[in-house]
């Protein structure tokens, strides 16, 4: 719903339009960019200098949180040795920031796509290219923590790197600034129980406050953009965004576990990708993880129809 004000100016009367959903008036557009650019300059770090890279690991810290780790609580994980269970965690942690990598350079397209006809000299662009900057240093920074564990890169399925190729080339904007929140806050709210919890390697630690401190502007960018492309999108633009957004969380939802972690460990891989699919415990913690991103898209109109039962499908709306 587009709601229409005449307000008047400083120096006499001026048409300004203000958009309106249910969560309430949209915030113009150069002032929330403003604000994050603020952000961006007192809160941006460069991975090389703030980390120890050098340091070597230590003894008995985990690479990434046990409740965390896809078999915690399983059947298997009971059977398995303390050793094997943080050797799992090192290689997940290593599965998550390839994931991440991959994701990054995904949005990394969609928002050069986004500003590509917008003006070069305003702060949405300007923020839009910090952004891009933000995330290259990221993936750069994770690609580093991966070699430092240990452990191998774990590439994305060719069926799921083939999925993203179409999506970077179809997607409409509201649907790549939803995606965008995918992949950003399911991964954000793991890290926000990793960077402060002690029994966790200070290297994974580094990594995960970094990221979570400047991930926080981008979420806010993203939620406010989508939010004005939802109101202002056409009808069939929004339905759009609705299925893909949806698509896109059960092709996510699957990539979440990469199954050759297990194989690395010395596990049986076909019995660990059942237990993890039976697992109640990953289930909680998938939707916990994304419930924040659920009601938000919720409330802005997003998750309704096959695009709600794709959702549903991927086990990451209760």
């Amino acid at each position: 719903m587009t709601t229409a004000h005449r307000t008047a100016g400083e120096h006499g009367l001026a048409d300004i339009t203000l958009l309106r959903d249910a969560l309430g008036v949209l915030k113009d557009r150069e002032q929330v960019a403003e604000r994050l650019l603020e952000s961006s300059a007192k809160h941006s770090f460069d991975p090389d200098r703030e980390l120890d890279w050098d340091a070597p690991p230590v003894d008995g810290k985990w690479f990434w949180p046990p409740e965390l780790v896809s078999l915690y609580d399983t059947p298997l994980w009971k059977r398995m040795s303390e050793e094997q269970r943080m050797d799992l965690a090192r290689h997940e942690a290593a599965a998550l920031a390839s994931l991440g990598i991959w994701f990054e350079i995904i949005l990394m397209q969609l928002l050069v796509r986004h500003i590509y006809d917008k003006s070069l000299t305003s702060n949405h662009v300007r923020y839009a290219l910090t952004e891009i900057a933000d995330e290259c240093r990221h993936s750069m920074m994770f690609a580093r923590m991966i070699h430092k564990g240990g452990a191998p890169a774990y590439p994305v399925s060719r069926l799921n790197h083939n999925l993203a190729r179409i999506l970077k080339t179809v997607s409409t904007t509201p649907g790549s600034f939803a995606c965008t929140l995918l992949g950003e806050e399911i991964l954000d709210w793991m890290q926000r129980l990793t960077f402060p919890d002690e029994r966790v390697q200070p290297l994974v630690r580094g990594v995960t406050r970094i990221h979570v401190i400047e991930e926080a502007r981008h979420v806010r960018y993203a939620r406010e953009e989508l939010r004005r492309q939802m109101v202002t999108a056409p009808r069939w633009e929004q339905e759009l965004t609705r299925i893909s957004c949806g698509e896109a969380a059960r092709v996510f939802s699957i990539a979440f576990v990469n199954p050759a972690v297990y194989d690395n460990v010395g596990l049986d891989r076909r019995e660990a990708v059942a237990q993890v699919r039976a697992s109640g415990h990953r289930r909680e913690v998938m939707q916990s993880g994304a419930k924040r991103l659920t009601d938000f898209l919720d409330d802005i109109g997003v998750l309704r129809g096959v695009g709600r039962r794709l959702w549903k499908s991927s086990g990451l709306l209760a």
